[in-house]
């Protein structure tokens, strides 16, 4: 193994477009001689929303980077589209032999129960226990082995349940919900499959990832189920990187010190957000820029913050959008 590790994405996108529109709304209703304009309201075919966009924009930028540094083609690459097969699992029902029999007998079906139902008991909402594949409707009472009548309980639920229906449990809401199709899941399933698409690749499933895992005695962790999905079993393991995605730049608008008259700062300030610099024999990272880029704000390991003027740093790196 050369290379292992996570990347973490970023979770404010939404917030910055609510921001970005409330910006523009407000220059857009001082422009009262602008004549209404309806034709950019048509989302293209494929269109994806902006925070979904740029996690598939994300994915192929890292995979670009790797490819840069190894000697990597599309053709070795493996995604794993989903936890399960969606196709497979027709509406998303599946029973009968597909349920019963096969190397990867109940891998599929647990782990689509696991997602629907939040990795806890439907009953009495246990956490980090054994859970075990219940039927809503008994199999002795006429029930079927279809996902619509499967849930996930602990073993004290399944055994108290006894041969009851979840709603002579005491549980009619449950029989509800196993009704409802993961659409999540679905629609997650179909990002991925964009990204196979982008890079012409191979893909796998989840449920496939879990099985080979569980079989070399790994435990759960992003870096171990893509050791599996590459093919991992008994080679050497690396060192596991962690990067993260962070925002580069904090250009925004702003207002001047009268409070009357909307500016916008046009200019890149020489220091930008997470630059690593040197401050007094010791290395500290950029939290920002002020006073018209001529400080700086700096901080430290353990998260203290100060101000220093600009003259007083020098810069060591550079920072990018997605730092190790």
């Amino acid at each position: 193994e050369l290379i292992s590790g996570e990347v973490k994405l970023r979770t404010d996108i939404p917030k910055l477009n609510i921001e970005r529109r409330m910006y523009r709304r407000e220059k857009r209703n001082k422009l009262w001689y602008r004549e209404p304009r309806f034709d950019n309201r048509i989302r293209p075919e494929g269109w994806l929303a902006p925070s979904i966009q740029n996690k598939l924009d994300t994915h192929i930028r890292v995979i670009e980077k790797i490819k840069r540094l190894m000697p990597i083609s599309n053709y070795s690459i493996a995604i794993e589209v989903a936890n399960f097969d969606t196709q497979k699992m027709v509406n998303p029902e599946i029973s009968g032999m597909e349920y019963q029999q096969g190397e990867l007998q109940g891998y599929e079906i647990r782990e689509y129960l696991l997602e629907k139902w939040g990795r806890k008991c439907a009953y009495c909402g246990k956490t980090n226990v054994p859970l075990e594949i219940e039927h809503i409707v008994p199999k002795s009472r006429g029930g079927s082995n279809k996902v619509s009548n499967l849930t996930i309980s602990c073993h004290e639920c399944n055994q108290n349940k006894g041969n009851k229906t979840a709603e002579e449990f005491g549980y009619l809401e449950i029989q509800k919900k196993a009704h409802i199709p993961l659409k999540e899941a679905a629609f997650m399933s179909t990002v991925r499959w964009k990204l196979v698409d982008a890079l012409k690749c191979e893909h796998t499933y989840g449920f496939i990832t879990k099985k080979n895992r569980i079989s070399l005695g790994l435990d759960k962790s992003h870096a171990n189920d893509a050791f599996v999905i590459a093919g991992g079993d008994n080679q050497v393991r690396t060192y596991q990187y962690e990067a993260a995605q962070v925002r580069r730049n904090n250009r925004s608008l702003q207002t001047n010190r009268k409070g009357y008259k909307p500016s916008i700062r046009r200019t890149r300030y020489k220091l930008q957000p997470n630059d690593l610099v040197e401050y007094g024999k010791s290395l500290y990272r950029v939290k920002g820029v002020f006073n018209y880029g001529t400080w700086v704000r700096l901080t430290d390991r353990i998260g203290k913050i100060f101000n220093t003027n600009i003259k007083n740093v020098e810069v060591v790196r550079y920072g990018k959008g997605i730092q190790f």
